[in-house]
């Protein structure tokens, strides 16, 4: 096994469990990445998966599967993702230590790759390697 990418919380994993049986057909999970975009530069983007790629890397929690896109791990490793309701929106928040800036909206963020060595360093229970 690889990389432990990023964590899911309980509610997110049961918001992605919901997506995939409402759904129906072939969904097997959701597929998280980044892509340009927004005034601050990048955007974080989820698509239903019905056939994974076999390069993504795979997050299991709680019956959740999400992969992730392979040009988006160094941006995404050691990201919490949650679920949260609010009286304004609901949707996926990304808890990501490697933010640096967002924009006003919140739809937009800058995101810097993630600094492996110190992330070696400091033994961070997000990356394990198995």
């Amino acid at each position: 096994m690889g990389f432990a990418v990023m964590t899911l919380t309980d509610a997110a994993a049961d918001r992605v469990k919901a997506i995939v049986d409402n759904a129906g057909g072939e969904a097997r999970g959701i597929r998280v990445g980044i892509k340009k975009g927004g005034c601050a530069g990048m955007e974080y983007a989820i698509d239903l998966v019905t056939e994974p790629n076999a390069k993504d890397d795979l997050v299991e929690h709680a019956g959740a599967r999400v992969w992730v896109a392979p040009e988006a791990v160094l941006y995404l490793l050691g990201t919490q993702m949650d679920f949260e309701v609010t009286t304004l929106r609901s949707g996926f928040t990304f808890h990501n230590p490697n933010q640096t800036s967002a924009c006003g909206c919140g739809e937009s963020v800058e995101l810097k790759p993630a600094d492996l060595a110190a992330l070696a360093a400091r033994g961070d229970a997000t990356v394990r390697v198995e």
